[in-house]
């Protein structure tokens, strides 16, 4: 194989991770698929909190937002979400992967989150309530991008939701109106792209219907 760089080892690691779970990924483990000795890993990353961060480094840095422009703080902050739900959706360990770092050691990160409270200043929030915003909108993004993918790779997938779902509908529907009637979409989700838009229109109008009360 070609010469050994941060790039190569964090890509092998989201396919295995993708692939099998960010527990498969270890030092040794991509030690062997790249075909070197382990000590040439810790030449980039000295263990598996520093290659955590690589990954998440790499997962965000795919994300490239637009430079700041005149354009409404709402547009901005929409394409902003939309971007990093995309390129979280892209792989299925993403949200572990976050789950298990310090967001403020990932400096791609750092680039988009200043950005978000940039833009959350310019919609006229208070530095308390533009930090809580930052904070929620990530939670959010990890959740909108990570739900759908996430439930139709766990096993035994299909056979869970038709229990879950004869579960429901077999609910006395005078007690359970709606979730007799809902008990399809409920329990098998909805398709990724009306999840992310209404997911993120939902979190984006919370945030605008906040600041117009400021106006």
């Amino acid at each position: 194989m070609g010469k050994l760089t941060a790039r190569s080892i964090v890509e092998r690691a989201l396919e295995v991770g993708d692939g099998e779970g960010i527990e498969a990924v270890t030092i040794r483990r991509l030690a062997t698929d790249l075909g070197v000795t382990p000590m040439a890993l810790y030449w980039h990353f000295k263990n598996k909190e520093q290659l955590l961060i690589g990954i998440a480094d790499h997962l965000i840095g795919g994300f490239a937002p637009k430079p700041a422009d005149d354009r409404p703080w709402q547009v901005q902050l929409r394409d902003l979400t939309e971007g990093l739900v995309r390129t979280l959706r892209t792989h299925p360990c993403a949200r572990l992967v976050l789950e298990q770092i310090d967001p403020s050691t990932v400096p791609n990160f750092l680039v988009v989150w200043d950005r978000a409270l940039g833009l959350a200043r310019t919609a006229g929030f208070s530095v308390e309530e533009s930090c809580l915003i930052t904070k929620y909108l990530l939670q959010s993004v990890i959740a909108i991008a990570d739900a759908p993918v996430r439930r139709h790779t766990e096993p035994d997938w299909d056979s869970r939701v038709r229990t879950k779902r004869a579960g429901l509908q077999s609910l006395p529907p005078d007690t359970y109106p709606y979730l007799v009637e809902m008990a399809a979409p409920l329990v098998e989700g909805m398709p990724p792209e009306l999840y992310d838009t209404f997911g993120v229109d939902l979190v984006l109008s919370g945030i605008e219907t906040l600041a117009a009360r400021r106006g």
